[in-house]
């Protein structure tokens, strides 16, 4: 067994495991950590505990100290002194006329480099903007083409939920989302409806999709034949977290029809219909789904570079 304690470099980030050292944390303890990139303030998100030995990837950089009123101040001044430089970049962009939006500049905790996050739509070359930083701050000057849910992640703001962003909050990784994921949720095909506001599909549509996908695999599919208490019908649709089941019946006489509902468990499928069944939705938006579905790539950076 190993003693570590889990840090965070920024509040919607991955945990790191350290090495604590003598010293005794506790939850949002603020601490001075070694990196690879020398000294970092950051914050406890687990508290010293044991874990497995297999699950520690050796060696584990250490807890240098607790952060003291010198290091608050410094973190201040670099806040302080990254709105200059966000300032600065956008009249050297300008400058050299390049095709790039700065989202945001971020100092690393001892100054040894300068970090500018921008979006662009192709690869630019930067060279010469780099160039220039270089001169006028005397540090090291990185450069990272982020995407657009990096870029949202950063500004920040609230969901249609009402709520603050999942990926300002608690996300640490994005996840591939797919429409059929919002297909499988019963969920409407209008790209406006399950796109988030970065304007990909939302990140909400993977967490339950494990359990859509087991209760589905349980239940019939529209149209197939099944039988009931009642005879025999056809599925008309379903309740996939109920796993409720509407199945369509013809009227004695041939001329209507009537429907009723049943639990999975209590109809038997005679035929399977293995037929995709069209979604009007679907159709009539194909063309913005099928690019909405292109442009859900993830384009992440591991922006906490430890």
């Amino acid at each position: 067994m190993k003693e570590i304690v889990g840090i965070k470099f920024k509040k919607p980030g991955k945990i790191y495991f350290f090495d604590p050292g003598h010293l005794k944390l506790k939850l949002r303890d603020k601490v001075i950590v070694d990196t690879a990139n020398g000294e970092e303030l950051a914050e406890i998100s687990i508290a010293n505990k044991l874990v497995e030995d297999d699950k520690v990837v050796e060696p584990l950089r250490k807890i240098i100290r607790y952060a003291n009123k010198k290091d608050f101040a410094r973190l201040r001044e670099n806040k302080e002194k990254e709105k200059e430089a966000f300032n600065i970049c956008l009249e050297k962009i300008a400058k050299h006329k390049l095709p790039m939006k700065l989202i945001n500049v971020e100092y690393k905790f001892d100054r040894s480099k300068l970090l500018f996050y921008f979006t662009a739509d192709g690869r630019i070359d930067f060279r010469e903007l780099v160039k220039d930083l270089a001169a006028i701050f005397k540090t090291r000057i990185e450069l990272r083409q982020i995407g657009v849910r990096d870029e949202v992640k950063r500004i920040g703001g609230n969901g249609v939920c009402g709520r603050e962003l999942c990926c300002c909050t608690f996300l640490n990784n994005f996840e591939a989302v797919s429409i059929k994921m919002a297909k499988e949720q019963n969920m409407s095909l209008n790209p406006s409806k399950i796109s988030g506001v970065c304007g990909r599909l939302m990140c909400c549509l993977k967490y339950e999709q494990d359990a859509y996908e087991e209760k589905l695999a349980k239940l019939p599919k529209i149209g197939s034949i099944v039988e009931t208490e009642d005879g025999e019908g056809v599925v008309d649709s379903i309740e996939i977290l109920k796993e409720n089941v509407r199945v369509k019946f013809n009227d004695e006489d041939g001329d209507g029809y009537f429907y009723k509902k049943y639990k999975a468990d209590d109809i038997k499928i005679i035929k399977s219909n293995e037929e995709e069944t069209e979604d009007p939705e679907e159709k009539e938006n194909a063309k913005e789904l099928a690019e909405l579905e292109k442009l859900g790539q993830n384009d992440i950076v591991d922006d906490d570079d430890m």
